[in-house]
C-alpha cells in the first residue's frame, strides 16, 4: 500500500455513504452508521477484517435525506476522501447502529460502481499524491504566496488562543510540522464551517483552489473573534480566550476536543443554586446533604452524565417546600357552612372535620389524622376530600392508586437507576409547594402487588403517624416530614386492604344514600350542575320531585348517585335537541313525543298559534320519562316471588350498596341429597349445610315432614337450594337465616310473610349471630317497598345510624335464636296450628 514515503490505496474500494458531514484528508471524524447498506460494510468488512488493508473504506458524502433509504442506490457523489477506520463502537439505543472514527487519508474519484449490494464497491482513482511535495519545502510561485498567507492566518488564530491550554499547544507545533499543502484540509476540517464548504473544499483537487477556497473561511473566523473579543472587553492575557474561541464557531469539536470553560455563565448558576438551597429552609441533615452534592457538582465536567443527574436532584430538593405551609381557615362556624352548602347528608363526615378543626384551634401541633372513608361509588369520598381542603384553606391533591403494583411509585426509585424519580408523595409535595395539603389517596382498597414489591406496604410508613414525621424517599433519600399532611383515603371495602394498612387509618364508614336524601341532592346539586354542563337553565327545562322520585326508584338501584346523574343528564341531551331546533312543543307535540310544556300564558294565546310560547319551560312528566329512559329498568316484584311457599328475601351487602336477595327451595323424591346453585362462595354454602342441619334437628318441634309425612324433612327428598342472578358471586355468612326460613316455609307449606327481610349468621344451637352493613341493607329493604326487618339482637345498636324517617316507616324486629326470626317471618307465628300431611301436600 506505500511506496516511497507516500500513500497509495487499492483500486477497489468499499464506499460509506455518509449524511452527517464531509471527511476531509488529514482529519478524524465519527460517523454514525445506521442505515442497511453502511451497517453491512461494517459487518462484513470492519468487524471481521483483521489487516490495515481491510480497514480503509472511502468515504462519499451523500446529500440524501437518510429517512429516505430505498432500495435504489443514492447518485454518489464523484469525489470522495480514502480513510481508516480507528475505532468502532456498537450500540443497540435508540435503534441498532455503529460509530465510526475515520482518518482521513486522501482524495479520490470514483470510475465506475462494481457493485451495489449488500454493500457499493467502486473502482476509484487517487487523486491526491503527497510524495511529490517534499517535506518542509517551500512552494514557488503564486501557489508559494498563498500557502504562506495560509500559515500566517493560522498561526494568527492559534495566536488568539491560551497557549497553555494542551491541545492549542498542540496545534501551533502541528502548523510548523505538517507540510504547507495538507494546511487547508486540516484547518477546514477544525474551524465552524457548514458542509456544504467542505464539500467545496473537498472538491478542490488542485491545490491552488483548494487555497483560495480555504482562505477566506479562515479570515472569517479571525475576523469573528476580533469582534467578540471587543464585544466582551478580553484582555490579551486572559484566560478565557478558548471559550471565546468555542464561542465564535472556530472549533466544532471534532478532531480536537477543547474544553469548553464555562465558568463564567456555570459560574452563576453555581452561585444561583447555592443561594435556593441555603434559603430553602430545609432541615440540617438535607442541607449537608446538599451542600456535598453542590460540591461534587462543581467539580464535575457537564459532558459527564451523573452532572445531569445531580443538576435534577439538587433543584428538585430545592423546589420541595421544606419550611412552606399554608394557614388553616379556623372559623368553625363558616366551615360548616360551606360543608352543608357543598354535601346533603354525610353527617359522621362533617362531624369528624369540624372536631379536627376545632382541635386545631385549641392546639396548633395538631398531627394531620389519617382518615379512610370506606363506602360504595358514588356517595362523594373523594369529592368530600376537595371540600375538606376548601374548607381548610389548604392545597389538595389527589393521588389515584387504583391499579399501583409498584412500591417505587411510593417511595420513589434509587438515584442508581437510569430514569429515576421521586415518589409520588413527594412529587405531590412539589406540585402543590406546601408542606401541609390535603392529599387524597383514593382507591386504596385496589393496590396491586409484583415482583416489584408491594405498594400497600410501602405506604405503611406513609400513613403511620409514628413514623410519617420522618419519611425517606428513595430519591431524595433524606427525611421529609409529611405528619401536617392531610392524608384521607377512599375504598369501597375494607376486606382488600391489607390489616396493617387498615390499622394506621381512621375508617369512616360512607353508607348509601336514602330515597328522600337522593331527592335533595339531585335538586341541589345534580340537576343545576347538569344544566349547566349543556348549556340550559330553568327558565328551558323543569324536573318536579315527583319525577326525581320515579328515576331513582325505577331507573336506578343504587347506594350513590353516579347512574341518577347520568340519567339527569340523558334528560338534558333530550331536551337540548329539541332546544337547538328551536321547536315550540304545542300540547298536541308533548303528548306525541312526552316532553310536556307549562304555560303562565292565557288559554287564547295558546289556541291562536297552537304553540308553547318561547319562555315555556319543558316540564319532565312520567309520559316524558318513559319515552327519554325508556320502559321501567326495575319494577318491585316482591310480591308476585312470594306465592308460594320455599322463597324468602335475604338482605345482602355489597361494595356498591345493600341488595334484597331471593332464596329459592324446592324438594323432589331422591336420596336426601343438597343441591345449591347461584355461584356461591364457601361460607354461604357452609350456611345451607347449617340450616338443614339444624331444622332436621328440630324438626318434631316444628312439625316439619317429607312429602310422605315421615319426620325428617330429607329422608327420601332432594333439596335444591337457589340463589337467583347466578351470574353474581355470592358469599358470607349473613343469609343463614334467610335459607332456615326459605325451608322452614318449604317443609311446613307455609308462606313467608311478603313484606318481610332478614339477614344474619347462624350457629348449630339455633343462635343468631351479629353481621355487618345493616344500614346499606337497610336502606336496600326501604328502596324495595319492604316493610319488616329481621335483625339479630346485637345488631340493634347498629340501628342509630338509620335516619328517623326510615327507621319509622320500617318494623324492626331483632332476634338472638331462630325461634324468634321464625316466628316473626310467619304470619300467625311458627309453628302455627297443627295441619294434616294431605293439606302440606295440596299446598305443594
Amino acid at each position: 500500500m506505500s511506496s516511497s514515503g507516500g500513500i497509495q490505496i487499492p483500486s477497489r474500494l468499499p464506499l460509506l455513504l455518509t449524511h452527517e458531514g464531509v471527511l476531509l484528508p488529514g482529519s478524524t471524524t465519527r460517523f454514525s452508521v445506521d442505515s442497511a447498506r453502511n451497517m453491512q460494510l461494517v459487518k462484513s468488512r470492519l468487524l471481521k477484517g483483521t489487516s490495515l488493508k481491510s480497514t480503509m473504506i472511502g468515504v462519499i458524502p451523500n446529500t440524501k435525506d437518510p429517512e429516505h433509504d430505498s432500495d435504489e442506490l443514492p447518485s454518489l457523489h464523484s469525489i470522495g476522501t480514502a480513510g481508516l477506520a480507528v475505532q468502532v463502537v456498537g450500540s443497540n439505543w435508540p435503534k441498532p447502529h455503529y460509530t465510526l472514527l475515520i482518518t482521513g487519508l486522501c482524495r479520490f474519484r470514483v470510475s465506475h460502481l462494481l457493485r451495489e449490494r449488500p454493500f457499493p464497491v467502486a473502482m476509484v482513482e487517487q487523486l491526491d499524491r503527497l510524495e511529490q511535495y517534499t517535506e518542509g519545502g517551500q512552494l514557488d510561485g503564486e501557489l508559494g504566496e498563498l500557502s504562506q498567507r495560509f500559515y500566517q492566518a493560522a498561526v494568527q488564530l492559534v495566536g488568539m488562543l491560551d497557549m497553555s491550554v494542551p491541545v492549542v499547544a498542540k496545534l501551533r507545533r502541528l502548523l510548523d510540522s505538517l507540510p504547507r499543502e495538507t494546511l487547508p484540509d486540516v484547518l477546514a476540517s477544525m474551524i465552524r464551517t457548514s458542509n456544504l464548504e467542505k464539500l467545496q473544499v473537498l472538491d478542490a483537487v488542485d491545490l491552488e483552489e483548494r487555497f483560495k477556497k480555504t482562505l477566506p473561511m479562515l479570515t472569517r473566523q479571525i475576523e469573528g473573534l476580533k469582534l467578540l473579543q471587543k464585544t466582551r472587553k478580553l484582555r490579551p492575557d486572559d484566560d478565557k480566550r478558548v471559550l471565546a474561541m468555542r464561542k465564535g464557531g472556530v472549533f466544532p469539536g471534532r478532531q480536537f476536543s477543547l474544553e469548553e470553560d464555562a465558568e463564567d455563565e456555570d459560574g452563576d448558576d453555581m452561585a444561583m443554586l447555592e443561594r435556593k438551597v441555603k434559603e430553602a429552609g430545609m432541615p440540617e441533615p438535607a442541607l449537608r446533604v446538599c451542600l456535598k452534592e453542590l460540591k461534587r457538582l462543581k467539580k464535575m465536567p457537564q459532558s459527564m452524565p451523573e452532572y445531569a443527574l445531580t443538576r435534577n436532584y439538587l433543584e428538585l430538593m430545592v423546589e420541595l417546600p421544606w419550611s412552606k405551609s399554608t394557614t388553616d381557615c379556623l372559623d368553625i362556624r363558616a366551615a360548616r357552612v360551606l360543608l352543608d352548602n357543598d354535601h346533603y347528608a354525610l353527617e359522621k363526615l362533617k362531624r369528624r372535620v369540624l372536631e379536627y378543626l376545632a382541635v386545631r384551634q385549641l392546639k396548633s401541633a395538631l398531627k394531620g389524622p389519617i382518615l379512610c372513608f370506606v363506602g360504595p361509588p358514588g356517595v362523594g369520598k373523594t369529592s368530600v376530600g376537595r371540600s375538606i381542603a376548601r374548607t381548610l384553606g389548604r392545597e389538595f391533591h389527589r393521588i389515584a392508586l387504583g391499579g399501583v403494583c409498584d412500591q417505587s411509585d411510593i417511595r420513589g426509585h434509587r438515584r442508581t437507576y437510569v430514569g429515576s424519580m421521586p415518589g409520588r408523595i413527594i412529587n405531590g409535595l412539589k406540585m402543590v409547594g406546601v408542606n401541609n395539603p390535603v392529599f387524597l389517596l383514593d382507591e386504596v382498597d385496589k393496590l396491586g402487588k409484583s415482583l416489584q414489591g408491594d405498594p400497600a406496604a410501602a405506604l405503611l410508613e406513609v400513613l403511620d403517624p409514628e413514623q410519617n414525621h420522618s419519611f425517606t424517599d428513595h430519591y431524595l433519600n433524606v427525611a421529609f416530614d409529611l405528619s401536617q399532611v392531610l392524608f384521607i383515603a377512599t375504598a369501597n371495602t375494607t376486606a382488600t386492604i391489607p390489616p396493617a394498612l387498615l390499622d394506621r387509618m381512621e375508617v369512616l364508614q360512607v353508607p348509601g344514600y336514602t330515597q328522600e336524601e337522593k331527592v335533595e341532592i339531585a335538586h341541589r346539586h345534580l340537576i343545576p350542575h347538569q344544566l349547566e354542563q349543556h348549556g340550559l337553565t330553568p327558565q328551558q327545562l323543569q324536573i318536579p320531585q315527583d319525577t326525581t322520585q320515579e328515576i331513582i326508584s325505577k331507573y336506578t338501584r343504587e347506594a350513590g348517585v353516579r347512574s341518577l346523574e347520568r340519567k339527569i343528564g340523558a334528560i338534558c341531551r333530550a331536551v337540548a335537541v329539541k332546544v337547538a331546533e328551536g321547536h315550540k312543543l304545542s300540547r298536541t307535540d308533548s303528548s306525541s313525543d312526552g316532553l310536556s310544556g307549562c304555560s303562565k300564558h292565557s288559554g287564547k294565546a295558546e289556541d291562536s298559534d297552537m304553540t308553547a310560547p318561547p319562555e315555556m319551560p319543558i316540564v319532565i312528566d312520567q309520559v316524558a320519562l318513559k319515552d327519554i329512559l325508556g320502559p321501567q329498568i326495575f319494577e318491585m316484584e316482591v310480591s308476585e316471588r312470594l306465592t308460594l311457599p320455599g322463597v324468602a328475601i335475604g338482605l345482602a351487602w355489597t361494595p356498591l350498596g345493600g341488595e334484597i336477595m331471593f332464596v329459592e327451595a324446592s324438594r323432589m323424591e331422591g336420596e336426601g341429597q343438597l343441591t345449591l346453585t347461584g355461584q356461591l362462595g364457601d361460607v354461604m354454602k357452609e350456611s345451607a349445610h347449617l340450616a338443614i342441619t339444624w331444622l332436621r334437628s328440630n324438626a318434631k318441634t316444628y312439625q316439619l315432614t317429607n312429602i310422605a309425612g315421615c319426620a325428617d324433612p330429607l329422608e327420601g327428598n332432594d333439596i335444591h337450594l337457589h340463589f337467583p342472578a347466578g351470574a353474581v358471586t355470592k358469599d358470607g355468612p349473613s343469609a343463614g337465616v334467610t335459607i332456615v326460613t326459605c325451608l322452614a316455609s318449604l317443609f311446613s307449606g307455609r308462606l313467608v310473610r311478603s313484606d318481610v327481610a332478614m339477614t344474619g349468621e347462624i350457629t348449630l344451637r339455633g343462635l343468631v349471630l351479629p353481621v355487618g352493613g345493616i344500614k346499606d341493607k337497610v336502606l336496600a329493604a326501604h328502596r324495595a317497598g319492604l316493610k319488616r326487618i329481621i335483625l339479630p339482637k346485637r345488631n340493634e345498636k347498629d340501628l342509630e345510624e338509620i335516619p328517623s324517617h326510615i327507621r319509622a316507616e320500617l318494623d324492626f324486629v331483632t332476634a338472638s335464636t331462630l325461634d324468634e326470626v321464625l316466628n316473626a317471618a310467619f304470619d300467625g307465628g311458627f309453628p302455627a296450628a297443627t295441619v294434616t300431611h294431605s293439606q302440606i301436600a295440596s299446598k305443594l
